[in-house]
Formats: structure tokens, C-alpha cells, sequence
């Protein structure tokens, strides 16, 4: 079993509670969680959650349960900004990410820059 980088499982935790309906406990997190990640390696993970009030914890019985608190489209499109401020090529980091798009991805990405083209025309 190959290992992920801690930031894959943080980005991995913050979409299982995206996609959650409600308040999730380590467990039910870990049972929903690809590659069956140790208890403890994802109570790490949402304690640092925690710290950077990006989760909100409550109680339920004896367990701990954990909600997002942040848009995790936000997320995302923070990191890729942080990844295209210190490349140096932005260009070509882009170039490679359109590339990598499959035909859904791509048609959703036109209709954004589209969107966004229209908007600065309206704009004085």
C-alpha cells in the first residue's frame, strides 16, 4: 500500500465533509476515506482542521464530530493560485492543468472564462 502526502489527505477530508450532509466522526470519516487511512493519521488531520477553523467540532454521545466551515471551492482554487504565484512559468503551468482536463472539466472551464470575459465587458 503506497502512502499519500499529508496534504492529500487533508484535501481528502475537507471533500468527504463537502459531500457530507451533516456532522461526521472520525470514524464514519475514515470509513469513507479510499486506502483506509489510520484512526489516528485523520484525528491529526482534523485537529489541524480545527486549528485553522476550517471545521467546527461538536459532541455526539462520547464521540467527536467534525462539519466544514469553509467553501472548499475556495480551497482549491487557493492552492492552485499558491502553485501559479511561485511557478516559474505560469504559462506553461497552466498549459499543462487545460491539458489534463477531460472534455466535462474543459467545457466547464470555457463556460467560467466566458463568463468572466463577458462580465469586464459590462464593467466600465
Amino acid at each position: 500500500m503506497s502512502r499519500r502526502k499529508l496534504g492529500q489527505l487533508e484535501a481528502e477530508v475537507l471533500a468527504v465533509l463537502a459531500g457530507a450532509d451533516g456532522y461526521l466522526s472520525t470514524s464514519e470519516l475514515c470509513e469513507r476515506l479510499n486506502g483506509d487511512p489510520a484512526y489516528t493519521t485523520v484525528n491529526t488531520i482534523l485537529f489541524r482542521l480545527l486549528d485553522k477553523k476550517m471545521v467546527e467540532r461538536s459532541q455526539r454521545g462520547r464521540a467527536f464530530v467534525y462539519r466544514l466551515l469553509v467553501d472548499e471551492s475556495e480551497i482549491a482554487a487557493e492552492r492552485m493560485f499558491g502553485h501559479l504565484r511561485v511557478a516559474s512559468d505560469p504559462s506553461h503551468v497552466l498549459s499543462q492543468f487545460a491539458h489534463g482536463l477531460n472534455n466535462s472539466e474543459a467545457a466547464a472551464l470555457r463556460a467560467v472564462l466566458n463568463e468572466n470575459r463577458n462580465q469586464n465587458e459590462e464593467s466600465p
